[in-house]
C-alpha cells in the first residue's frame, strides 16, 4: 500500500470513530415521541397550572417528549357547567389550543361518570330526583354541547368513566338509578351524533381483574351488536410496585383487543407508598386518615425502591410493546412526580415517586431504558 494511502485511512479513522460516537450520543438524545413514532402515540395529562401557561418548565417537557395530551380536570362536568345551562370553556379552550398548536394527538376526559358530576345534574328545584327523561335531556345536552364545541379538533373521548363495579356489577350511580344501564348506550349515540368522526372508548380502573374484565367485553359485545359506535378500551394502569399481576393485566389486553377495539393504557402512574388498605383500585371515593408509616419517603425514594419502581415501568412497557398492534397510546397522569393525584389519594399529604419525570421536571434514568427499549422493537 502507498504511503499516501495509508496516510489518508490514519486520517478517516478518528472522523470514523466521531461519527460513531455522534451517532450513540444522537440515539441517547432520542425523545419518548420519537421513540413511540410508528408504534403508539405517548401522552400525558395537563392540570390547570399547565393549561393555562403558568407552569412552562412542565410544559416544555409536554412539547419534547410527548404526541398526546388529555386533561385531568378541565373537561369534567364540574367545571363544564358547574350551573344548568352556564358553560365555562375557558380553560378546555386553552387546553384544545394548546394541543392544536403543538399538533398533539388531543383526548376528551369525560363526559359521563359519576364523580364530580354537580348536583344539579341529577335533581329538580325542590332537590328531588329528575325523571328519566329530564335527565337524559340533561345528558345528551351537555354531551351534544360540549364535544361538539371541539368537533374535528378533539380525536377521541372517554365517554363514560368507571361504570363497572371490581365485581362486575354496574356501579349503582345516579345515572344507572334513573335512567338505567342503556344510559351508557345512549351517551355513545349522542357522542357520535354530535361528532361523528370522533373515536368513542370506555374507561376504567382496575382492568386486571377478571370479573371487572369480563363484565366490560360484555358491555362492549353487547353495544356493538346494536350497532354503537365504540372504538377502545381505556386500561386506566393506577399501579403499585406489586400490584396487579402483569399477567392479569395482559389477559386483559388481549382480551379487549380480540373485541375489535383499540385497547388505550389511558392514566398510568405506579406509587411506590403503602396502601392503606389491600386491594385498592382508583376509587376517588376512598379517603383515608393520615399516618406517619403510610409516608416513608417524604425526605428521598431509596435506591432499593427505585430499582423496583424502574423494573416495574420497564416490564410493564415492554408488554406495551408486546401488544403494540392493537394498544394505540400509552398516556402517563401527570408530567411530572410533583404534579401527581397520588400525592393527595387515598392519603393526603403524602409525597410520592409514581411518574417518568422527577418534581425538577427532569427525566429519571428509566426513560431512556424505555426509549431503548422501544427502539429494539422493529
Amino acid at each position: 500500500m502507498k504511503k499516501r494511502g495509508l496516510i489518508g485511512i490514519i486520517m478517516l479513522i478518528p472522523l470514523a470513530m466521531n461519527s460513531l460516537a455522534m451517532g450513540k450520543m444522537n440515539q441517547k438524545q432520542l425523545t419518548l415521541k420519537e421513540a413511540f413514532a410508528g408504534k403508539f402515540y405517548i401522552g400525558t395529562a395537563l392540570n390547570a397550572d399547565q393549561i393555562t401557561g403558568r407552569d412552562t418548565a412542565a410544559l416544555r417537557v409536554v412539547k419534547e417528549q410527548f404526541s398526546a395530551i388529555v386533561p385531568e380536570n378541565c373537561m369534567k362536568s364540574g367545571v363544564i357547567q358547574p350551573k344548568e345551562g352556564v358553560f365555562n370553556f375557558s380553560l378546555a379552550d386553552r387546553f384544545v389550543n394548546f394541543g392544536m398548536r403543538n399538533h398533539l394527538f388531543i383526548t376528551g376526559h369525560t363526559l359521563v361518570w359519576h364523580s364530580q358530576t354537580p348536583p344539579w345534574f341529577f335533581t329538580d328545584s325542590l332537590g328531588h330526583d329528575v325523571s328519566r327523561e329530564v335527565l337524559i335531556e340533561r345528558m345528551k345536552k351537555h354531551i351534544m354541547t360540549l364535544v361538539g364545541r371541539y368537533k374535528g379538533k378533539v380525536k377521541g373521548w372517554d365517554v363514560v368513566n368507571e361504570a363497572i363495579m371490581d365485581d362486575g356489577s354496574y356501579r349503582k350511580n345516579k345515572f344507572y338509578r334513573i335512567i338505567g344501564a342503556d344510559y351508557i348506550k345512549l351517551a355513545y349515540e349522542f357522542a357520535h351524533e354530535a361528532d361523528p368522526n370522533a373515536e368513542l372508548y370506555y374507561n376504567d380502573y382496575s382492568m386486571a381483574n377478571p370479573a371487572k374484565r369480563n363484565a366490560v367485553v360484555a358491555m362492549v359485545k353487547k353495544l356493538k351488536s346494536e350497532g354503537i359506535r365504540i372504538d377502545g378500551v381505556g386500561m386506566q394502569c393506577h399501579i403499585g410496585l406489586d400490584y396487579p399481576d402483569i399477567n392479569e393485566f395482559e389477559k386483559s389486553i388481549e382480551a379487549f383487543g380480540s373485541l375489535g377495539v383499540k385497547v388505550i393504557i389511558s392514566e398510568m402512574d405506579i406509587t411506590v407508598l403503602p396502601p392503606p388498605q389491600q386491594h385498592m383500585g382508583a376509587d376517588v371515593s376512598n379517603n383515608f386518615e393520615y399516618e406517619k408509616k403510610l409516608n416513608p419517603y417524604a425526605g428521598g425514594l431509596p435506591d432499593s425502591v427505585n430499582v423496583l419502581l424502574e423494573k416495574r415501568y420497564l416490564d410493564f412497557f415492554k408488554l406495551f410493546l408486546k401488544h403494540r398492534d392493537v394498544i394505540s397510546r400509552v398516556t402517563v397522569w401527570g408530567v411530572n412526580d410533583g404534579d401527581s393525584w397520588r400525592n393527595n389519594w387515598p392519603v393526603r399529604g403524602r409525597t410520592d415517586y409514581p411518574l417518568l419525570f422527577d418534581r425538577n421536571n427532569q427525566p429519571k434514568p428509566v426513560v431512556q431504558k424505555i426509549i431503548d427499549a422501544a427502539m429494539k422493537c422493529h
